[in-house]
């Protein structure tokens, strides 16, 4: 008699749930993993690509969901530092996490659907044996392939475990409590019957009972393991990425807003020029400004990119990086118009404006990065919307707040705040054409430079030029 069984949940054994709603963590909305190309770019890899050396499909996934949840706690972001750390100290026994092949195929097996030899009388499971094995061979030969990798399984984890001088005890961080859960589920008295040293020439007894091990009674440990196995691969993908592109582990402070960064850079731009950043309780706004190809957005999304890599608890694009964590993450760089929900341009920059600040009304702590607001209506009114925005962000001290601007006409004022941190980027000429060294410097930009490319990029040539003739 075959059963197709669906095992009780053993309670002894854990399962990763994550809150409809958690308070420890950093919310950024779509418009913000967009805006820093988090998980999709449409040009290149995204940032989720530059950190995703997993092994396997669900250490992906693990990553996914890390990814989507940076921390606002000085203690949680710390925890994943520590973690990051321990792996990288000790980081060739993770080499033993199980391979992907071997992590799909056991999760194909286990929600296979398989007939199970299930009688705990020896009679009957020896009837029920013989059943499997010589009825469907494709059951048959599935029930063998899903024991042998799901062995391997076992026994990866299990090396894992046992490295010599691997000191599973004193991992700290986020990965100290995987680990030791780790152990106690892989020396469960049932895993004794995986075998040490690989075999693929199980009797049929012997394997069929392996099986009922596997599907029936620590089914949920199985599960488990794999769940652990990718929660692990997960961390270490992110001590590599850190690691391996040499990015620092930042400093958390308590205490009001702050980001100070030193030789901050964009981990995108292949030959890039570093900056710094000093924001917090003395000068809480940065105003920045500069002609266009500047550096302006580049710089922005550079702040963006190590505020949240930061708050994930991963290395930053830095020589140094200090930071206290904030509880909103804000970005109004590429806004678009909603052509079917009926919302202009400028009504889409007025919404995002509207969010920071109910965010900061409700009390939260944010930072907030603002590429050029109300560039989609005139400039008088570009003007007088900006400028009362920015006297409203100046007003709200314990939050961080960039932005860029073409509006030079503002610059005055801002000069006379203390709150007001001014910084441009310039042009110069060099051979007839504009050269930008993307550096970083005090004070408001005058250079106004549009008819300048325009220019050099040949447009007013091409519209003067007859229809169909040449232009020289």
């Amino acid at each position: 008699m075959f059963f197709l069984r669906l095992p009780k949940v053993d309670e002894t054994v854990t399962a990763l749930r994550r809150p409809v709603a958690d308070p420890d963590e950093m919310v950024m909305d779509p418009q913000t993993y967009r805006d820093l190309e988090i998980f999709e770019c449409a040009s290149a890899a995204s940032l989720f690509d530059l950190c995703n050396t997993t092994r396997t499909v669900g250490g992906a996934k693990a990553l996914t969901a890390r990814m989507k949840k940076p921390w606002n706690r000085a203690d949680r972001i710390r925890a994943v530092q520590e973690s990051l750390a321990f792996i990288r100290e000790h980081r060739s026994p993770f080499d033993r996490l199980p391979a992907a092949l071997v992590a799909h195929e056991t999760e194909e097996y286990l929600a296979g659907g398989l007939p199970i030899a299930n009688s705990e009388k020896p009679v009957e499971f020896f009837i029920e044996a013989l059943g499997i094995r010589f009825g469907d061979y494709r059951y048959h030969a599935r029930i063998v392939r899903g024991v042998q990798l799901t062995s391997k399984l076992v026994r990866s984890l299990r090396a894992l475990v046992r490295t010599p001088e691997f000191p599973i005890t004193q991992g700290r961080g986020d990965v100290g409590p995987l680990l030791s859960e780790l152990v106690n589920l892989i020396e469960r008295p049932a895993f004794k019957i995986v075998p040490e040293a690989e075999n693929w020439s199980l009797g049929t007894i012997k394997l069929l009972r392996t099986d009922r091990v596997f599907r029936l009674k620590e089914r949920p440990a199985v599960e488990r393991l794999l769940e652990l196995a990718y929660e692990i691969d997960a961390l270490v993908a992110m001590s590599d990425a850190t690691a391996q592109r040499g990015w620092v582990i930042p400093e958390v402070t308590t205490g009001s807003a702050r980001m100070e960064g030193d030789g901050l850079y964009h981990p995108f731009v292949g030959t890039p020029v570093a900056n710094d950043v000093r924001l917090g309780e003395g000068r809480h706004v940065l105003f920045l400004t500069g002609p266009n190809m500047a550096g302006k957005t580049t710089y922005l999304r550079a702040c963006g990119i190590a505020t949240y890599l930061a708050h994930l608890g991963m290395g930053v694009p830095a020589r140094a990086f200090r930071f206290s964590p904030c509880e909103r993450l804000f970005s109004s760089i590429t806004i678009t118009d909603d052509v079917r929900g009926g919302v202009s341009y400028f009504r889409a920059e007025a919404l995002r404006v509207k969010a920071i600040a109910q965010a900061v009304t409700d009390g939260l702590r944010v930072i907030a990065l603002m590429d050029e607001p109300f560039k989609g209506t005139n400039v008088k009114d570009a003007v007088d919307a900006s400028r009362a925005v920015l006297r409203g962000l100046i007003g709200r001290p314990g939050n961080l707040f960039m932005v860029s601007s073409h509006l030079i006409e503002l610059g005055e004022e801002m000069l006379a705040s203390e709150r007001v941190d001014c910084r441009r980027f310039e042009a110069d000429e060099h051979e007839g054409h504009l050269r930008f060294d993307y550096v970083l410097r005090p004070g408001v930009s005058s250079q106004r430079l549009g008819m300048r490319v325009l220019l050099e990029e040949g447009i007013f040539s091409l519209l003067e030029a007859p229809a169909g003739g040449a232009v020289t």
